[in-house]
């Protein structure tokens, strides 16, 4: 299977001198087409600053990172930004919607990024929004649903560009049981719907166990 990312001897540091923390030393990853991979460690082992940098949302101190074989320091910002909305998508543990617009609005912006027209923009992400039981949510605000749904349909946001890979850290964290176990199985079977790699960091080892892979982050290091 293709790679889609990868990155070799990454390492970032922050501050310098004395103060300096480092989060990552040399890691060495790859994610292939249609993988699901888990990561794993404590609080503070690095796993939302990996994420960050395999996103392109944050620049390493060392080493490189590249998405569907582009090596992200060649690019301009225009470039990486291009690059991020037409191969990524990104779901966190807040949903990070945003609250003056409805869900079919929020789930449709990556696309109107892109440069879709706008009623094409909005089908598809009604559609979406059917698929992942939001129907009746269409119409909705942020502020009107709740937190499962909120996550659902930042689900529906992160995949409406059907991107090769999605990033999602601790997506269930501010769930309940039940709700969480809703909101991976979704993305367990939009992945083998829509062959789209998923790569999530979690405290879980229930939705750990279902990944193909998993990771851990121990003292900045990739076991």
């Amino acid at each position: 299977m293709s790679n889609v990312l990868e990155c070799r001897q990454l390492g970032k540091t922050f501050g310098e001198g004395e103060v300096a923390l480092n989060i990552l030393h040399d890691v060495d990853f790859t994610v292939s087409a249609g993988e699901r991979i888990a990561i794993t460690g404590t609080s503070g082992s690095g796993k939302s600053t990996l994420l960050h940098l395999l996103g392109g949302l944050d620049e390493p101190t060392s080493g490189d990172v590249s998405i569907t074989g582009q090596p992200l320091a060649s690019l301009s910002s225009v470039q990486l930004g291009r690059l991020r909305n037409r191969t990524l998508g990104f779901v966190y543990q807040f949903h990070h919607l945003l609250p003056e617009f409805t869900a079919t609005e929020n789930v449709a912006m990556p696309l109107l990024i892109r440069g879709v027209r706008s009623a094409e923009a909005r089908e598809q992400a009604e559609s979406l929004l059917v698929r992942v039981g939001l129907s009746a949510r269409t119409s909705h605000k942020p502020g009107e649903m709740s937190g499962g749904e909120r996550q659902r349909a930042a689900i529906a946001r992160a995949l409406v560009t059907k991107p090769a890979c999605v990033l999602a850290d601790e997506p269930t964290g501010n769930l309940d049981r039940q709700n969480a176990e809703q909101v991976y199985a979704l993305m367990l079977e939009l992945n083998q719907e829509l062959g789209t790699s998923l790569l999530v960091a979690t405290h879980d080892p229930l939705i750990a166990e279902r990944m193909d892979r998993v990771v851990r982050l121990e003292d900045g290091r990739l076991l």
